[in-house]
């Protein structure tokens, strides 16, 4: 059995909110730079290297890729045979370690806290960026994997799902996936990445959406059928013509990810989570 500190995993996420929000992903960049290079639209093209300029400056200057630094999302893969030593206060659980440590990311990288802690209600502001959402996995092992996503709400708020009968054809489900990206336009700051979740149930297929997001855009789908779906996607997304920023162009999207997980026979859910051009996540391994 293996012990990890209390103190280590809220450093370790910390260090990964305020990197996350500082530092575009290699793949993100490598995918803004081939479409900037392949862009037939002049005005596209400009925006596309606005873009990059953007990212340049956010790792140069250690500051912000975007004002709206998200809501954290937390991916925690933990090993059966790691245990977590409890803090310097009454606080001991995995999931106060995680929040401690965006609570301390935030305000030492100078984030801006979106958190309010009641969605109805008052709707007043935390103050923290806490509570995290936290997606906890227990996997064989002794490893402590932590991934942290900063999720904007500008294009979270354009992710949708729908429940499709079991008998529709595939190509009914890639129009509507289609579709909902064409519905989030502009609003959600294109070119995006496209998470997409088939399968489970209705919260499972959420959750493999947005767990699609952390799959690299350079590994398509182990799967066959599934990496051909997320091309053809791609294409005619990119069909559409919306363009980055919604100004037109060839590059409403980077690139499109799905997971699946079985279902029950009468039911097929489906959930598209869409992401903006600042993909911001990283993941470290204890």
């Amino acid at each position: 059995m293996r012990t990890v500190g209390f103190e280590q995993v809220s450093r370790t996420v910390e260090s990964l909110c305020i990197a996350a929000c500082y530092e575009l992903p290699d793949d993100v960049r490598a995918a803004l730079e081939a479409a900037a290079a392949k862009e037939s639209h002049p005005a596209a093209a400009k925006v596309l290297a606005q873009l990059l300029d953007n990212a340049r400056i956010a790792a140069d200057e250690r500051i912000p890729l975007c004002q709206d630094t998200g809501l954290t999302v937390v991916f925690v893969e933990q090993g059966a045979d790691v245990v977590l030593a409890a803090g310097r206060d009454d606080r001991s659980t995995l999931i106060d370690a995680v929040n401690e440590g965006v609570r301390t990311g935030y305000e030492k990288g100078f984030l801006r806290k979106s958190v309010v802690a009641d969605p109805l209600n008052g709707r007043a502001n935390t103050g923290t960026n806490t509570p995290a959402i936290v997606h906890h996995l227990l996997v064989a092992g002794n490893g402590l994997k932590i991934s942290v996503m900063a999720k904007g709400g500008g294009c979270e708020n354009k992710s949708q799902f729908r429940m499709f009968r079991p008998t529709v054809e595939a190509s009914d489900v890639t129009d509507w996936i289609v579709e909902v990206v064409k519905a989030a336009g502009a609003d959600a700051c294109p070119p995006f990445v496209v998470g997409v979740g088939i399968g489970g149930n209705f919260e499972l297929s959420c959750l493999l959406s947005k767990r699609a997001l952390l799959r690299s855009l350079v590994e398509p789908h182990p799967d066959a059928f599934y990496a051909q779906m997320e091309s053809g996607l791609l294409a005619a997304i990119n069909a559409l013509g919306v363009g980055p920023l919604g100004l037109g162009g060839d590059t409403t999207a980077l690139a499109v990810r799905i997971e699946t997980a079985p279902c029950h026979i009468a039911s097929l859910p489906v959930a598209v989570n869409i992401e903006c051009h600042s993909h911001r996540h990283k993941t470290a391994i204890l």
